[in-house]
């Protein structure tokens, strides 16, 4: 890619990211390109889907949740390392308004843009799962899908201006269930 066009393409980003941090996942893509000085064909050449923009905007955070759970595993305790996670996880999540019902969408559609960085953050997930389960440290009755729907709606609440306030404090009762020694 020229630099020109990369430049472009990380303002489009830049100026996105804080769009539908701002207005949700479903703000206009000609707000967007209008906030970003470009007309809206600019930002359909480089994201020609909301789905497009979307995973470009989520993939980097994704692939750092991914890489953050192998730093884990070799670092933490099969709890702390999935508390930690999890905890990243629903804030990556969050950062974004309304994501996560695209995310539990994308997870099971394989044509969706977002699908293989929502399946790659999953299966980072299930594996620090299945190593605290492998500890005897967390539920054995849950698998990844349900830790990503837990993610999910932990990462829902956040979103909600009622309930935000009691986010933190939800986030810890489902910890606590998740993981069976400790107090969350």
């Amino acid at each position: 890619m020229r630099a020109d066009a990369k430049k472009n393409r990380d303002h489009l980003l830049e100026v996105a990211g804080t769009a539908i941090a701002e207005q949700g996942a479903d703000v206009s893509l000609r707000d967007i390109a209008r906030r970003a000085e470009v007309g809206l064909a600019t930002l359909l050449r480089h994201f020609p889907t909301r789905e497009a923009l979307l995973d470009a905007l989520l993939r980097t955070s994704f692939d750092e949740l991914a890489t953050k759970a192998g730093e884990l595993e070799a670092s933490k305790s099969p709890e702390d390392a999935l508390a930690v996670w999890l905890r990243d996880c629903v804030a990556c999540a969050t950062e974004f308004r309304g994501v996560t019902t695209l995310m539990a969408a994308a997870i099971e559609d394989v044509e969706s843009a977002l699908h293989v960085s929502c399946v790659t953050m999953r299966a980072a997930g299930a594996r620090l799962l299945v190593r605290a389960q492998g500890a005897g440290v967390a539920r054995t009755d849950i698998d990844g899908t349900d830790l990503f729907a837990l993610i999910a709606a932990l990462a829902w609440l956040g979103d909600q201006p009622s309930l935000a306030p009691r986010a933190d404090r939800l986030f810890e009762v489902v910890a606590s269930a998740i993981l069976t020694n400790t107090g969350s």
